[in-house]
Order: C-alpha cells, then sequence, then structure tokens
C-alpha cells in the first residue's frame, strides 16, 4: 500500500490566484507520477482535460466550494457543466448550515442533485469536520451514502482546520468498506499521508502531492 501512494492522490490546486501555467504543470507532474486525479476550481476543466486526455489521470472538480451555501440548483447546474466540460469527478461541499439545523432531508436532496448531475461519475461529499462533532460527523456520512456518493471527504482547506486520523477512522467505520474515504487538507508528507490511509482514508487530496510520491 505504501508503495502505491501516489495512485491514491488527487493533485490539488484551488488557489484563487492559479494560473494557466501552474495548471499545465500541476497536469504534467499529475502524468508523471501516475496520481489519481488533479483537483481544480471548475474553470480550468476544460484545460486540464485537454492536458490530461487519454493519460488516466482524472479530472476532479469543486462543486458548491467552499463554503456549501449555494442553492442546490445551483450546484446542479454547476456540475452538468463540469461534466459536459471533461469533469470525471466532483468533489461537492455540503450544506452544513442545513445539517446544524437538523435538516437532513435537505441536505440529502442537495447531494442527491449533484449525484444525479453527476451521471455515474463519482462524487465526494466534502462534510469539513472542522466544523462537526462526532454525532454530527456520523450524520453526514450515513447522509451521503443514502444520497449516493461515491466518496466522503473531511475538508475544503479552507475551514478553521484539515484531516485529522481520528476523523477519518470514524467516517470509514461509518461507511463501511463499500464507499471512499477522501482524507484532505492539512496533508504535507509521506508520513500524514501514510497515517490517514492506515486510519482508512483510500484517497488522499494534497497540494504536495510530488514531495509526498517522492518520499
Amino acid at each position: 500500500m505504501t508503495e502505491d501512494i501516489a495512485c491514491m492522490i488527487d493533485h490539488t490546486l484551488l488557489k484563487a490566484d492559479a494560473t494557466s501555467a501552474q495548471m499545465e504543470k500541476l497536469c504534467a507532474e499529475a502524468r508523471q507520477f501516475g496520481f489519481a486525479a488533479v483537483c481544480v476550481n471548475p474553470s480550468w476543466v476544460p484545460l486540464c482535460s485537454r492536458l490530461l486526455g487519454g493519460s488516466g489521470v482524472r479530472v476532479c472538480t469543486v462543486i458548491g466550494f467552499p463554503l456549501g451555501c449555494t442553492s442546490t440548483e445551483s450546484k446542479a447546474a454547476e456540475a452538468e457543466t463540469a461534466i459536459e466540460q471533461g469533469a470525471e469527478e466532483l468533489d461537492m461541499v455540503i450544506n452544513l448550515g442545513w445539517l446544524l439545523d437538523g435538516e437532513d432531508r435537505h441536505v440529502m436532496e442537495d447531494i442527491e442533485a449533484v449525484v444525479q448531475a453527476a451521471q455515474g461519475r463519482a462524487v465526494k461529499v466534502i462534510i469539513e469536520v472542522c466544523f462537526l462533532n462526532r454525532e454530527q460527523t456520523i450524520r453526514a456520512c450515513q447522509l451521503s451514502k443514502k444520497a449516493g456518493a461515491t466518496f466522503v471527504k473531511t475538508s475544503t482547506g479552507f475551514g478553521t482546520g484539515g484531516a485529522t486520523e481520528e476523523a477519518v477512522r470514524l467516517m470509514r467505520q461509518t461507511v463501511g468498506a463499500d464507499m471512499g474515504v477522501k482524507a484532505s487538507g492539512g496533508i504535507r508528507t509521506r508520513d500524514d499521508a501514510l497515517r490517514m490511509v492506515k486510519a482508512g482514508a483510500n484517497r488522499i487530496g494534497t497540494s504536495t502531492g510530488v514531495a509526498i510520491a517522492e518520499g
């Protein structure tokens, strides 16, 4: 498993000031190291899709990012456009306010709308664990699974904290073996990544993929 860490990495660049040259570098690195995907903002999907065609590296983009508070209709439309432009995976942000208010039906419908728009492609639900207690984390994972998502994901990287081994372990215990867990946020070294994998993650989101792959 340790040797295969590169193929579990979503090589990530979500900065507002990212340029096309940086995207080209990101995609070249993803090809070189055999990363699972690049994870970029929606406007970069067409470029990355073109650069990575035939490489086996998937193009992942974010939906409702980073706050998750856009309307369900907006998230679905954003997802549809991203798929049309070449996205192969979608990382959507949960509506935390609805979750904290106990509006489980709204949370599920929000996720379901993106799952439907994804047309069978992977959907990772970012539950932003830094804002949730144990019970809320469990409920977010259960709702994501019921809604048909492919993964649950720890963090946007824009909150007050990132992935922790405790959170990843709880997420894995909750969703079981038949759903993915993506650890993201603050994972900067190979040791960080391996700890997350040991805790139950099978995908790693990081902006330091090259350093991790090189050990």
